[in-house]
Formats: C-alpha cells, structure tokens, sequence
C-alpha cells in the first residue's frame, strides 16, 4: 500500500489546529499541506481550527478542544485528584466521535495528547481505541511531556487516568522532536531509545526569507537550498569586473569536491558594443571549464512560462538572501555598491584588493590580490567560511532541517511503511 493509495489515508489529531496559533499547531498545519500538496489523502481531526487550504480535509470533533467547556471543567476536578463520572462520560463520548472521525483511515498521527494533560478524556479514549486492534496505525507524536515539566507536577496524581501518560499506546510508533524528548519519553514510557524515532520539526526557507515568486524559482531550479557554497557576483557583464577570474575560483571549489553555484546576475554593459563578444567568451569558458551547472548567469535561467526570469531589485534581493558569499574580482571599480548590499544582507564578502573596495569594507572583508591564482581565492573562501559560525549553521539547518528534508527523508518512509502493514479496511 503506497500513500497516494485510496487505502491510505492519514489523519493528524491535536486539540486545535491552524488558524489557532502555537507551536504544535504550525507543525501539524504544515505536515498536513505538505503531505497534501505531495498527492496523500490527508484529514486532520481536531477539536477548535479552521480550513487548511490545498487538499486537507478538516474534521471538527469539538470536545477534542483543550478548552472546551466540558473539556476544562473536568480537567480542573482532575487536578484536584477528584475522577468523577464527568469523566468517564466525557472520555465514551470523545471515543465515539474519534472512531468515527478516523473510519476510513490508515494512520493516525497523535500530536501530544498522549503525554500531555490538557484533555485526559481523549487520551483515555485513545488507549481504549488503541488497545481493540483496529485496522489504524497510531503514531504518538511527542513534542511535550507532562511528567517531566515541573509546571504541571502540581495537576498530576498517581493512578489512573494521569498514569496513561506513562503508559505506552498498545501498538504504536512513538516519535519525539528532539533526542533529549527521546530521552525523557524512553524514561517515562520504560521505552528503549531505538523505540522511539526521532524526527525534528523544520523551516521552510523561502517562506521565512520571504522570497518573490521569482526567487522561489530560482532557488528551486538551480537547487540553491542543496549547495554548499552559493556566490553571488551582482554585477553587469564588463571586462573589468573580471567574471572570468570567478569562473576558474569556482572550478577550483568543484575540484575540492563541493556542491557550488556561482550567479552572476547582470546582463551587458549598457554602453560597450563589446560585451557581447565578451560574454560569449564567458560561455566558452563554462564550457571548456564543464561548469555548465555550476555557474549560472540567472538572466538566462526560464521562468515558470518559459521566458527568462526578470531580475529586478526584488530578485537580486532573493539572491543576497540565499547567497553563501558575495564573490568581487573586478580589476579596476569607482566604487562598488554590491558591498553595501552585501553588508546590510550579512553575506560574507570576499573581495580583490582594490582601493574602492578596502575604502567601504575596511577590515570587514576578506581581499585577495589581482596576482593571486584561483586556487588561492578559492582557499581563503574556504577557509573564511568554515570560521563563520552563521554559515555553518545556515548550511547546516538547511541539509538537515527543511521541511522538504524532514518529509522526504523521514516522514515519508515512516509514513509509507506504516500504511503498508496497515490492516485493509
């Protein structure tokens, strides 16, 4: 059973749901479009929220909501230490609208309410659900835990229900955002580490840079997110600015076996008839040099409808975003505006040794000489990067802690295992 089969649907289950703001909240919201958008027959099942958009269905089961009236007053007689038959009554009801909610399902992803608090009836109905068998897989989510919090010691008491929180769901995978809840849940659950996956929450880089449509594009297209080091060289297509000499610094980073993009991003000079021979010349030389993928002259690059991609200064701004180092080798500059740009985008610049160039950047950039080989521009890049603890978190984050990561390289296998030993229903 794969999960674009009709077989295979999934079903996200938290108290409330986007628009309603918090942490778990945005993480269900966007594994549900995500899922969605990648052909999964996705529902999401909860107590208080609205529509998702896209794809994802949306089930309301209004006592799954933390703050429902019914829902709070039970919970405070719970604190107390007082079980009353509020709750038992409480917990039958919730158990039937949720086996209802979930007909039809495959798997059932549980975000916190198996280790957290806030509506014991529904984790109460959960493990009663859970321990009949039924053709779903649950998958408990965990992001917090009750028990391990000082803040809520005072709402938990020995026994039943506040012990189910301690107690493993009959069949189910356990997951944890981080190794240190993967620590603490294998102590509360008397689970084994390997028991329990881990599968942290992720950012979607476009959307916090809050790239325009056209940066989406080109992020997409020439894999920015994947590279190692992304240059930018934002100037026009001139002799002085010597582009020749970043296409040889950037064959020198491929030799050393790093993902690069080099995006130049200008077209011709407006006033020499000669620039035309001279970027020819520069085609022939990412020819010649087989870095056909590697440097890219983004205004070359189609868009969506086929026709190049307009750079305007929003673009250029995108690029200044996703850039890694602002890459100068010009010869000869009466000033050079790409540092400002540079400095106010906090991109490391890396720049040739020029009076213009020293005049703005000072001691905040790093200068090779106009006789110094490529190799060596392309050593000192390397090396003033790996000292950059910013950009060995950017590039970090970004390998390991996208969404389109996370869900390719976790969710998706963990998912598309589970639906296939699901029961048929």
């Amino acid at each position: 059973m794969s999960l674009r089969s009709p077989q295979a649907a999934i079903a996200l289950v938290h108290f409330t749901s986007p628009p309603i703001i918090g942490g778990v909240e945005a993480v269900m919201g966007r594994h549900a479009r995500l899922l969605a958008e990648r052909g999964c027959d996705v529902r999401v099942i909860t107590g208080r929220g609205g529509p998702l958009g896209g794809r994802v269905r949306v089930q309301r089961v209004p006592l799954l909501d933390s703050r429902h009236p019914r829902v709070l007053a039970v919970t405070q007689q719970l604190a107390e230490g007082r079980v009353t038959p509020a709750f038992a009554a409480l917990s039958a009801q919730i158990q039937d609208g949720l086996e209802r909610a979930l007909a039809g399902t495959s798997v059932c992803v549980v975000h916190n309410a198996l280790t957290l608090h806030k509506n014991l009836a529904l984790t109460a109905a959960l493990h009663r659900i859970a321990a009949r068998r039924p053709p779903v897989r649950f998958v408990a989510w965990c992001h917090d835990l009750a028990w391990t919090n000082p803040q809520y010691r005072d709402d938990l008491h020995p026994g039943q229900p506040w012990r189910l929180l301690t107690t493993p769901l009959a069949g189910a995978t356990y997951v944890t955002v981080s190794r240190d809840r993967q620590r603490a849940l294998s102590a509360a659950l008397r689970l084994s580490g390997s028991q329990i996956d881990v599968i942290p929450n992720g950012i979607d880089p476009a959307a916090f840079l809050r790239l325009s449509p056209a940066g989406r594009w080109l992020a997409e297209a020439l894999r920015l997110w994947d590279q190692q080091v992304v240059l930018l060289l934002p100037v026009r297509i001139t002799r002085r600015k010597q582009i020749e000499y970043a296409l040889r610094v950037t064959q020198e980073l491929a030799r050393r076996e790093l993902s690069v993009r080099l995006l130049i991003t200008g077209p011709l000079g407006a006033h020499n008839p000669r620039n035309r021979g001279y970027f020819e010349e520069l085609r022939a030389l990412r020819a010649a040099l087989g870095l056909e993928e590697q440097v890219v002259f983004c205004g070359d690059v189609p868009g969506p409808g086929g026709t190049p991609i307009a750079l305007t200064d929003r673009v250029v701004a995108d690029l200044y975003a996703m850039a890694d180092a602002l890459l100068l080798p010009s010869r000869e500059e009466g000033f050079g505006l790409p540092l400002l740009e540079a400095g106010l985008a906090r991109v490391p610049a890396f720049v040739s040794d020029i009076p213009p160039f020293r005049e703005i950047g000072g001691d905040a950039v790093q200068t090779f000489g106009l006789e110094d080989s490529p190799a060596v521009c392309a050593q000192r890049i390397i090396h003033g990067l790996m000292d950059d603890r910013g950009y060995r978190l950017r590039r970090r984050i970004l390998g390991t802690y996208t969404w389109d990561v996370i869900m390719r390289d976790r969710i998706i296998p963990l998912l598309t295992q589970l639906t296939a030993a699901a029961k048929p229903t």
